[in-house]
């Protein structure tokens, strides 16, 4: 591997500067091109960052001999498309969420890297980085709860006609691949399967209650999940909500209950009050994750703890800590939701590939 890594960010939205900053806090990296199809975005992008190139298309970028890694910031549809051209041309791959629009589009990224398994493929989940979420599983994976019963992900946000008007793909089946489930919830949705092993099944509806003429997708939903531990779970989304941004975490099991609120545990309830007194002070011990000062504050502080492992697994030519693969199974999840809600039934769900955890 030569001395510094070279970066290509592909999208220059709101997610952009938060990859660019966590690539540009290691210094063997170099973040060198800057690419959207409004290329303005790219070149006040790149003057911001001091970045040399810029391109309204990204097939240039695949091109230069001298980018090591792409990263994808751009509307949901077009993730496949980008990632399998930058991983047949020897690119490593860091693709934001969600993985994909659509099954056959993360098929078609997982084939590309199935043809090149020396390269890095992961998708951005950030929050599995966070110290709470890898708490949680450990907690449920040893057992602290008990067998598990119940396990819930609720997300209430807002978003104004004027947000779904600022991009064309915003809200459209075809570009965003739905609304509230597949954008806002995603991250969430991902850290509760992760805690608790995947599910196998889901029964779900959704609804478009206040964005009529705004949106074609979804404005709320709820779904009920069947766990592969055998717990049964459930999901509550709505990007109408009066409160701006409150996600909710819970778990249940026979002998201890947690619940989080906007990141802060808000429950801990065990048979053995020694058992809550630990949960507390792990959580309490562990250490502040470094975010980067931009993005906003939803975002966490993941990042720069995802991009650093990314790089690492370049360099050291292993798989990262989440793979391309594994960051499939939420989507799996909220497109079973809409099949679901089309077919009025219960639907199977695609086995996760990452390791299970024991939930009792």
């Amino acid at each position: 591997m030569k001395k510094k890594i070279t970066i290509a960010i592909v999208g220059c939205g709101v997610i952009a500067p938060t990859h660019i900053k966590s690539f540009q806090l290691h210094k063997d990296t170099e973040v060198k091109w800057a690419c959207d199809l409004m290329v303005d975005k790219a070149r006040r992008l790149a003057q911001i960052h001091a970045i040399e190139c810029t391109t309204q298309d990204y097939r240039e970028l695949l091109d230069d001999s001298d980018v090591d890694c792409v990263a994808i910031c751009t509307d949901h549809s077009s993730h496949s498309p980008i990632a399998v051209d930058a991983l047949d041309a020897g690119k490593h791959v860091l693709c934001e969420k969600a993985l994909g629009a659509t099954r056959e589009g993360m098929d078609a990224m997982c084939a590309a890297h199935q043809r090149n398994p020396e390269l890095v493929f992961s998708g951005v989940f950030q929050h599995r980085f966070d110290h709470s979420i890898r708490t949680l599983r450990r907690a449920v994976s040893d057992g602290a709860l008990g067998t598990l019963l119940n396990a819930g992900v609720q997300l209430r946000c807002l978003r104004t006609d004027e947000y779904y008007h600022g991009d064309a793909w915003r809200g459209t089946w075809q570009e965003e691949g739905g609304s509230v489930l597949i954008n806002q919830s995603i991250h969430f949705i991902d850290a509760l399967l992760w805690i608790v092993g995947g599910a196998s099944q889901v029964c779900g509806a959704y609804a478009n209650i206040t964005h009529a003429g705004a949106i074609e997708t979804e404005d709320c939903a709820a779904a009920a999940l069947r766990l592969n531990c055998g717990a049964l779970g459930t999901l509550e989304a709505t990007s109408s909500s009066h409160l701006g941004w409150e996600p909710t975490l819970s778990l249940h099991g026979v002998r201890g209950s947690i619940e989080f609120r906007n990141g802060e545990l808000i429950k801990s309830r065990f048979e053995n009050p020694d058992d809550a007194e630990m949960l507390i002070q792990e959580l309490e011990c562990g250490e502040q994750a470094q975010g980067v000062a931009c993005g906003k504050d939803y975002y966490g502080t993941g990042h720069p703890a995802q991009i650093a492992d990314f790089l690492d697994a370049v360099r050291g030519g292993r798989e990262p800590f989440i793979s391309g693969e594994d960051a499939r199974h939420a989507v799996d999840v909220v497109l079973g939701i809409y099949d679901s809600h089309e077919k009025n039934r219960w639907v199977p769900v695609r086995k996760p590939t990452a390791d299970a955890v024991s939930c009792c």
